[in-house]
């Protein structure tokens, strides 16, 4: 039986490096406490245009910018794009650009990467992982996309929809992990967390 990540943390602290309601939620989901410290001023510049490299890089920023306020224990950064035909498709800046967005990925099949990083404060080791999945879009009519927009759930999401919430209406399907889509793939953190136990 696997354990529980109760018990692969082991009493040591968790502090999650996001402002992301969604990853506190898949992280409360396990019934573990964890503190939360958004970083702050994290830099995206001279970052990859290659999606695992991206999210990678920009998780590992988030995990060392808040571990300069964490005495102790685990601090989990992650960072979640979407990409299409190659492309990265960020946080909307307006409603305007969230239109665009959402007319690009109607009826197309993108792919959604998300990078962790765990960092263990008391040695400084860091280990970093990716999980990708694929999603397939429904065929959507500008009322739709306007419609969704008008909610203001896409505003803070890459991609600009959130498949946990509202817009769950707009996928036809996807192919991997769902809480990956969601911002935090946990079979991925509880690999990363078990490899950081074996290797301290």
């Amino acid at each position: 039986m696997d354990l529980r990540l109760n018990q692969i943390l082991n009493n040591r602290n968790l502090t999650l490096a996001s402002s992301s309601p969604r990853r506190a939620e898949l992280l409360r989901r396990e019934n573990i406490e964890f503190k939360v410290i958004p970083p702050e001023d994290v830099s995206e510049r001279d970052v990859s245009s290659d999606p695992v490299e991206h999210v990678l890089e920009l998780s590992r920023r988030k995990a060392k910018c808040v571990s300069e306020k964490v005495k102790d224990g685990f601090i989990l950064g992650a960072d979640t794009i979407v990409v299409l035909d190659g492309e990265i498709l960020g946080k909307p800046a307006d409603e305007k650009d969230a239109r665009r967005i959402l007319k690009k990925l109607s009826g197309k099949t993108h792919e959604v990467y998300t990078g962790l990083t765990l960092m263990n404060k008391s040695n400084g080791k860091i280990l970093s992982d990716y999980d990708c999945t694929e999603v397939k879009f429904k065929d959507l009519d500008d009322k739709k996309i306007f419609d969704y927009i008008q909610t203001g759930e896409p505003m803070d999401k890459a991609g600009a929809y959130g498949i946990q919430d509202q817009g769950n209406f707009l996928v036809d399907h996807i192919k991997g992990n769902l809480d990956n889509v969601i911002g935090l793939p946990m079979d991925k953190f509880r690999e990363t967390l078990k490899k950081m136990n074996q290797d301290t």
